[in-house]
C-alpha cells in the first residue's frame, strides 16, 4: 500500500516533471493567426505606408495561410484609427503606421483619448521617405531660395505638412529662423498637394510618395528630403541638413504595434515573419520605389527607435514653449 509520504513524493515528482514544460507551453504563442488578420492604418489608400501595407500584407498572408486585410481609418489626426484599434482588442487586428502620430500628439491636442501603454511594440519596418516642397511656378531650385523670399516677405506665404512631429518640426525651424508664415490645416494631404501644383501653397512636407506624380509631371518643385541621411531611390536630391537647415531632418518612422496584453512570444514571432517578408528583395525592390527605406527590426528595436523619436520631439515642443497634454 502506498503511504501519504510516497504519494506526497509522487505528486511533487510529477509536478517537477510537468510545470516547467507548463510554463513552457505558456511562454509559446498559441496557434495564430486561426482567422483573418487586419492591419489598420491612420493613413488613408496611397500614403507611403499605405502602399508598404500591402506589400507586406501580401507575404504574410503567404505566410500564415490567413488573408491580410488593410483597412485605412485617416482622421481625426489619427485618433479614428488608434482609438478603433484599441477598443477593438483583438490580437488579430494590428496597427501599422508612423511614429511621429504618437510622439507629436501629447503636444498637438490638449487631452489624448489613449495611451501608448495601450499599444505594445511589434515590429519596425521602415523609414518613410519625407520631402520638402514648392509649386514649380515659384521658379525656385532650392530650399535656401524658398527660405530666402518667405524671409524677404513676412506673412505673404504658407506651409503645410501632413499632421504630427511635422508639424512641430517646421514651426520650431520658423521660429527660430524668424521667418514668418501662414500654416494652412488640411484634413486630405491630397487636397494640399493639389494646392501646391497650382501655386496656393507654398511650402509642403509630405512623404514623397504622395507628391511624386506632381512632381514628376513638373508642376512641383522637389526641394530636399527630410531624412538624416540621402534617400536611396533619389540620390541626386540633398537632405535638408546638406541644403543648410538641419533643423528640419525628420526621419518617418514606420512600425506595427499589437494590442496591450499580446504575449511577448507572439509579437516576436510576428516580427520575425515581417523581417522575412523584408528580406525578399522584390518586395524590397518595391518598398524602396515607393519611398520607404527599409530598418526592419523587432519590439525592442521599435520600441528604443520611437523613444529616440519623443525625446526629439520633446526638445522641438521646448522651442515651441509646449507642454505635454495629459491622458
Amino acid at each position: 500500500m502506498t503511504t501519504l509520504k510516497h504519494r506526497v513524493i509522487a505528486v511533487a515528482t510529477l509536478a517537477a516533471v510537468l510545470l516547467p514544460a507548463a510554463a513552457s507551453a505558456q511562454s509559446q504563442p498559441q496557434a495564430w493567426p486561426t482567422r483573418p488578420v487586419k492591419l489598420v492604418l491612420p493613413l488613408g489608400a496611397g500614403s507611403g505606408a499605405d502602399l508598404g501595407a500591402r506589400l507586406i500584407a501580401e507575404k504574410l498572408s503567404t505566410k500564415w495561410g490567413q488573408s491580410v486585410v488593410v483597412e485605412n481609418r485617416p482622421g481625426g489626426d489619427g485618433f479614428v484609427a488608434i482609438t478603433s484599434f484599441i477598443s477593438a482588442n483583438d490580437d488579430h487586428m494590428l496597427f501599422l503606421g508612423p511614429a511621429s502620430s504618437f510622439t507629436a500628439h501629447p503636444y498637438l491636442h490638449e487631452k489624448l483619448p489613449y495611451k501608448m501603454s495601450d499599444l505594445s511594440p511589434v515590429a519596425r519596418i521602415s523609414a518613410t521617405v519625407v520631402s520638402l516642397q514648392a509649386p514649380a511656378s515659384m521658379n525656385i531650385k532650392s530650399f535656401k531660395e524658398l527660405a530666402d523670399i518667405a524671409k524677404a516677405q513676412p506673412g505673404k506665404l504658407n506651409w503645410a505638412t501632413i499632421t504630427g512631429a511635422t508639424d512641430l518640426i517646421v514651426a520650431a525651424w520658423l521660429k527660430k529662423a524668424g521667418i514668418d508664415m501662414v500654416k494652412v490645416p488640411y484634413r486630405n494631404p491630397v487636397q494640399a498637394l493639389t494646392d501646391v501644383s497650382e501655386g496656393r501653397l507654398h511650402l509642403y512636407s509630405a512623404a514623397y510618395a504622395i507628391a511624386r506624380p506632381q512632381i514628376q509631371a513638373g508642376r512641383v518643385q522637389l526641394l530636399a528630403v527630410s531624412s538624416s541621411k540621402p534617400a536611396s531611390m533619389l540620390p541626386n536630391v540633398p537632405t535638408i541638413a546638406e541644403a543648410g537647415f538641419p533643423d528640419l531632418t525628420f526621419d518617418g518612422l514606420v512600425g506595427i504595434f499589437g494590442p496591450r496584453e499580446m504575449p511577448l512570444a507572439l509579437r516576436e514571432r510576428i516580427a520575425s515573419d515581417v523581417k522575412e517578408a523584408l528580406s525578399d528583395k522584390g518586395l524590397a525592390d518595391k518598398l524602396i520605389a515607393s519611398a520607404q527605406e527599409i530598418v526592419p527590426g523587432g519590439a525592442a528595436e521599435l520600441a528604443a527607435s520611437i523613444d529616440q523619436q519623443f525625446k526629439a520631439v520633446a526638445e522641438i515642443a521646448k522651442v515651441l514653449g509646449l507642454k505635454a497634454a495629459t491622458n
